[in-house]
């Protein structure tokens, strides 16, 4: 298994360069790849400010990605729980921090928004 970094996974899903875009899915095509959630949050802040893609582009992208059965996530259970409350409008790191946090009794923040966003269910305490 190969784990990759946020480099790959943007040429990957951008095809902005080529010859990178090329080595990048050929390395799909044979090795299992392990994403990092880190290099998954990284990835969609690049391509949200860098590329400047829409948050249901950005989804459809990953969801095509993450669907690959050579594809592992670092905690998958997180990842998909970030992604579904990224769908339905919540921000990226904001929704993969709360989902990895969801161990814990409660998630402390001093983001308003982000209490408002996550719902009763998520136990976020606004400090």
């Amino acid at each position: 298994m190969i784990a990759v970094d946020t480099n790959v996974l943007v040429r990957l899903l951008t095809g902005d360069d080529p010859g990178q875009t090329k080595r990048a899915a050929e390395l799909f095509r044979r090795e299992n790849i392990l994403i990092p959630k880190t290099v998954l949050l990284e990835t969609e802040w690049v391509l949200r400010y860098s590329y400047q893609l829409s948050p249901p582009a950005i989804l459809a992208a990953f969801q095509k990605l993450l669907g690959l059965p050579q594809v592992t996530l670092e905690d998958g259970p997180a990842i998909a729980e970030a992604l579904t409350r990224y769908e339905a409008g919540m921000d990226f790191a904001d929704a993969l921090h709360l989902a990895s946090g969801r161990a814990a009794e409660t998630f402390a923040t001093f983001d308003a928004r982000l209490k408002k966003r996550a719902g009763r269910q998520a136990k976020v305490k606004l400090l």
